[in-house]
């Protein structure tokens, strides 16, 4: 039987704006089985990312409920969220977040040392690197690399503690045509390696179209199967 990674059931978010309630998400629902890549489409402003944070436990909803991997996040106090962030989750985000002042293999030894995980950091950190073509670039820090380098770093980053979910939000944003194409060539060619669920966030239509299902954000509904991406 495939397990569901995700079971998000009807999650809204709510905050204050000038003394008014402004609804970011309304009622979505969204179930995501074990190893299948999903893109959620929609134009700036409708709550794609405001999903993500919910699916990732950085945020709590208003009301309803997020499930990863069956563990219902309501139930975790913000070191419960961290520590199955830091376990089971990778993070690529659209301007890369890397540390400044580390180097490229100190980026990417990074979640596992969060997570408990440091007596074969470098090793893995290593091996990852080399796979995605920076070998060369092990010990260089971000401003000496560029926005497609600095990508891939953040990939390597996300997948080397081989998560059961990958959130991405924008991951070819910054980037240029061809750039893009080769970071998305690599995400997901990482993704097949690891069996790891992807959920990402995009405005690129070719991205979206390589996902087994694609979803639209309007105003905070979110709906099934998209015909076209917003951009």
């Amino acid at each position: 039987m495939t397990v569901d990674v995700i079971v998000a059931q009807d999650l809204t978010r709510t905050v204050s704006d000038a003394g008014a309630e402004l609804t970011i998400l309304s009622g979505v629902n969204l179930r995501v089985p074990a190893g299948q890549s999903v893109a959620i489409t929609g134009p700036s402003g409708s709550g794609k990312s405001t999903l993500l944070a919910l699916l990732a436990g950085m945020d709590r909803p208003s009301s309803g409920s997020v499930r990863i991997d069956g563990i219902d996040l309501a139930e975790l106090d913000e070191d419960g969220r961290a520590d199955l962030r830091a376990r089971s989750i990778g993070f690529v985000f659209q301007n890369f977040q890397l540390v400044e002042h580390y180097t490229a293999l100190e980026n990417v030894m990074l979640p596992l040392e969060i997570s408990g995980r440091a007596q074969r950091a470098a090793e893995a950190a290593r091996d990852l690197l080399t796979a995605v073509g920076l070998g060369e670039r092990l010990h260089h820090r971000p401003a000496l690399l560029s926005g497609g380098e600095q990508q891939r770093v953040a990939l390597a980053r996300a997948f080397v503690g081989r998560p059961r979910l990958v959130l991405a939000d924008e991951p070819t944003g910054n980037l240029d045509a061809a750039t893009g194409e080769r970071i998305m060539d690599l995400m997901f060619r990482l993704r097949a390696e690891s069996g790891a669920t992807l959920v990402l966030v995009t405005h690129d239509a070719a991205l979206a179209a390589r996902c087994d299902r694609i979803y639209a954000m309007h105003a905070g509904h979110l709906e099934a199967r998209a015909p076209e991406v917003v951009a």
